[in-house]
């Protein structure tokens, strides 16, 4: 579990959000590709070579915003998603971060839970998914 350090590794982790949110999930591949990931510190797990978690993270000012995380289907419920979110915790806080914000599905909602992450405000629907946005301090 690491910094991707290649555009490989990254294209390799766009793969797998494609597979996960445009083909499991019905997400349009516009709203998938925001344009924001040249921007953004991708993390992947990586294992026998290939990667079966991603997420990103984008750093604002006192604020990481942790997105696009995904768990290949046959790694679900092994811990990976837990482990990756310790390790943005861990690079956001070395970024100087205060804090992460993120848009949680409904349905991970409780990984997100157990990491020490809250809700803040109501359920929202986006993609025709539902989401609450979460937030984690990291530091005070």
């Amino acid at each position: 579990m690491r910094q991707a350090r290649t555009q490989d590794e990254v294209e390799a982790a766009l793969r797998l959000r494609y597979a996960v949110f445009c083909e499991e999930q019905g997400v349009t591949l516009e709203a998938e590709q925001d344009g924001r990931d040249p921007q953004a510190t991708h993390l992947v797990v990586i294992e026998h070579g290939r990667i079966i978690a991603t997420c990103r993270l984008l750093i604002d000012p006192g604020v990481a915003r942790l997105g696009r995380m995904v768990v290949s289907s046959e790694r679900r419920g092994a811990g990976v998603g837990s482990a990756l979110l310790s390790e943005a915790d861990r690079v956001a806080v070395q970024a100087g971060a205060l804090a992460i914000r993120l848009n949680a599905q409904i349905a991970a909602r409780a990984v997100y839970d157990r990491a020490g992450y809250e809700a803040e405000g109501g359920v929202f629907v986006e993609e025709g998914i539902e989401h609450v946005t979460m937030e984690k301090r990291l530091r005070a």
